[in-house]
């Protein structure tokens, strides 16, 4: 199997004994890629967060989002279809799973592909997604609930 890495890198501002440190900091990434991060200004108020800063809960969601779209990509192309575009809007919810516990309790995807030629039916649509939920290592990590839903 393998393996896949990144480096978080963070450093202190001076501020860190009074407990209004900057939570900003680096996702530094094995291929090159170095991408803001932060807290959740919803989490820890600007300053001390970066509201421009990729945080956590972004980040969980767009690794699952992307990961459902390659999937569905690979899928679509298998099935003869021509993707000429994929657009997700996808929003994760934070809830209370204990006392003192949160956590993302729900993905929802919002995918909206436009296609070059044929179009799937929205049955052979909706088995591409459920295919590409079933194969997706990050929907497979994650226990919570992953939704599809179709845009309005």
């Amino acid at each position: 199997m393998s393996r896949h890495g990144a480096e978080i890198f963070w450093r202190s501002d001076g501020a860190f004994g009074s407990g209004r440190y900057s939570r900003r900091h680096e996702l530094r990434f094995d291929g090159g890629a170095v991408v803001a991060g932060s807290s959740s200004p919803a989490v820890v108020p600007a300053p001390m967060s970066d509201p421009t800063g990729v945080d956590p809960e972004e980040a969980l969601v767009a690794s699952a989002s992307a990961c459902h779209m390659l999937w569905f990509l690979s899928l679509a192309q298998a099935a003869g279809l021509d993707v000429a575009s994929y657009r997700d809007r996808a929003e994760g919810e934070m809830g209370r799973i204990a006392p003192g516990r949160m956590a993302i309790v729900r993905i929802a995807l919002r995918p909206e592909i436009a296609f070059a030629g044929r179009a799937p039916d929205p049955a052979e649509l909706e088995r591409l997604h459920h295919q590409a939920h079933e194969r997706c290592f990050i929907a497979n990590s994650l226990n919570c609930e992953i939704v599809v839903e179709r845009p309005d």
